[in-house]
């Protein structure tokens, strides 16, 4: 039982963080991706890493959510919260939101900690891909 609850724990987890950050995807792949490349090339790296946004919040959400590839899908939403915040947030790392009183990163650091988290306990047995160090 208690097994049974650790993989459903996982699951949950998974379809939290994959399904979330999902539909900042799907937003992209509709509006563009026109912000993310002026944060990139204002941060002084080559334009074509704008396009890892892609794989990073579609790509990856989508191998996270079926349990195939789990840890380096997540490991690759890190990568990208940790580009977001370093190109984008990093004047909000210590602001406060006037609305509710919310740490301004609040979405990104979930992201982030909640890929990191996946990517260290992996899919579980409710998944794709039976469980390895890659699920």
């Amino acid at each position: 039982m208690r097994d049974d609850l650790e993989d459903l724990g996982k699951l949950l987890l998974r379809l939290a963080v994959g399904g979330l950050i999902l539909f900042h995807g799907v937003a992209k792949v509709r509006g563009g991706i026109g912000f993310v490349s002026s944060a990139v090339q204002q941060g002084g790296l080559p334009l074509f890493l704008a396009y890892g946004v892609y794989v990073a919040e579609v790509v990856a959400p989508v191998l996270i959510i079926i349990g195939l590839l789990t840890r380096p899908a997540a490991l690759t939403i890190v990568v990208d919260m940790l580009g977001a915040i370093y190109l984008v947030r990093h004047g909000d790392v210590t602001r406060i939101s006037d609305a509710g009183g919310a740490w301004a990163i609040e979405v990104e650091v979930f992201f982030l900690l909640g890929a990191l988290a996946i990517a260290c306990l992996g899919a579980g047995r409710i998944a794709l891909e039976r469980p390895s160090r890659w699920a």
